[in-house]
């Protein structure tokens, strides 16, 4: 017996699995299945966090709904992967309210951060918040740089300790000591794997979503997503950098990098976190786990706003239009980095520890790169 139902479910179909291996060749899931005869709660969730939701596996089986094995991996899977981000958050109490209410709380927040900074420009002096400012430094007519680096240092700070102390736990659960290092070379394959998702593919031909009909609109939506985040991360990076190196403060001019770097960003967290929405409403209900919509729904709205927010900003920032949306932009990334350790966020990195594992386990059993 397992810690949860859906633990139990999942046992079943993987045992179901392991006697057929039809799907060995879709992704990584079957194959690390394969290295085992029997599973644990932690080799679950580590088979949960390693699969793509492609869905590929559910159209191929024979056994799948309506066969009365009931086989319906991607759905289990996803459930026994939300489940397991409560399992691990840090601290444990603050997860189970936002899996169920994500997208009001990371708006609420949003909403509080930005009113606190308005209401703070507006208490010291009201001409500010709705005046025309340019040049370096106009940002920080609105809320002093020292009391911003304090306010957005401190709630980072928070996400990346309940982040680490969250891998931390499933690094350990799925059978890897705390504390050792994997090879380089099992994380540098990590890195490839998830930088291309590799495993986003179906086996080569593509996404199902909402019907039997293979598409790579998932994957170039996520691609868009995942590298509009970095590269505005990127942009802040290079910021701070050019505050306390060169003495510059923003905003900064258009062909400098942190501006380049975050309207390239800005444009990939418009696009595809609506492609992504718009992908995840279309979707065939039998592949997902309907309950934690909230969750899901919250952190790609938030990045959409980033991104929105942000460019707003950049276009409107020489108009006294600039104080509000500088707060509520300030308010929206507030709250993506408060809600971080508990939602959608923690996938990525939960997936990248879960493609860690399952490299260092194909080379330990003889299966190099050079064989893949």
């Amino acid at each position: 017996m397992h810690g949860t139902k859906t633990l139990n479910e999942a046992d079943r179909l993987m045992t179901v699995c392991n006697s057929c291996r039809y799907c060995e060749g879709l992704c990584a899931v079957f194959p690390a299945m394969e290295m085992r005869r029997a599973f644990s709660d932690g080799d679950l969730n580590y088979f949960a966090n390693l699969c793509h939701a492609c869905g590929a596996c559910y159209a191929d089986c024979q056994f799948s709904p309506p066969h009365e094995f009931n086989v319906n991996v991607p759905q289990t899977l996803a459930i026994a992967r939300a489940e397991s981000y409560a399992a691990y958050a840090w601290p444990r109490a603050l997860a189970g309210t936002f899996a169920r209410n994500g997208l009001v709380i990371s708006l609420i927040a949003a909403a509080s951060v930005a009113a606190f900074i308005l209401g703070f420009a507006a208490w010291h002096d009201r001409q500010i918040l709705f005046g025309v400012h340019s040049g370096p430094g106009a940002f920080y007519r609105l809320m002093p740089h020292n009391a911003m680096a304090a306010l957005f240092g401190a709630v980072f700070l928070y996400a990346v300790i309940a982040l680490v102390m969250g891998v931390r736990a499933f690094w350990r659960d799925i059978g890897e000591p705390v504390g050792q290092r994997a090879d380089a070379g099992s994380i540098w394959q990590a890195i490839r794997d998830a930088g291309e998702l590799r495993y986003l593919d179906g086996g080569g031909v593509g996404c199902f979503n909402e019907d039997d009909r293979p598409t790579d609109r998932r994957r170039l939506y996520h691609h868009l997503t995942f590298y509009g985040f970095l590269l505005c991360f990127a942009a802040t990076s290079v910021a701070t950098l050019y505050h306390y190196l060169l003495a510059r403060e923003a905003p900064y001019a258009w062909w400098d990098a942190p501006v380049v770097l975050g309207t390239l960003g800005g444009i990939g967290l418009l696009i595809g976190p609506i492609g992504l929405l718009t992908e995840r409403w279309k979707r065939d209900p039998a592949l997902v786990d309907r309950q934690r919509m909230g969750m899901d729904t919250g952190f790609t709205a938030m990045l959409f706003l980033t991104g929105l927010t942000g460019m707003a900003l950049l276009l409107l920032r020489e108009t006294s239009a600039m104080g509000v949306l500088l707060a509520l932009h300030l308010g929206v990334v507030f709250a993506l980095f408060l809600t971080m350790p508990y939602g959608k966020f923690v996938h990525g990195i939960y997936r990248f520890a879960a493609l860690v594992r399952y490299a260092r386990e194909r080379r330990m059993m003889g299966h190099g790169v050079a064989s893949e």
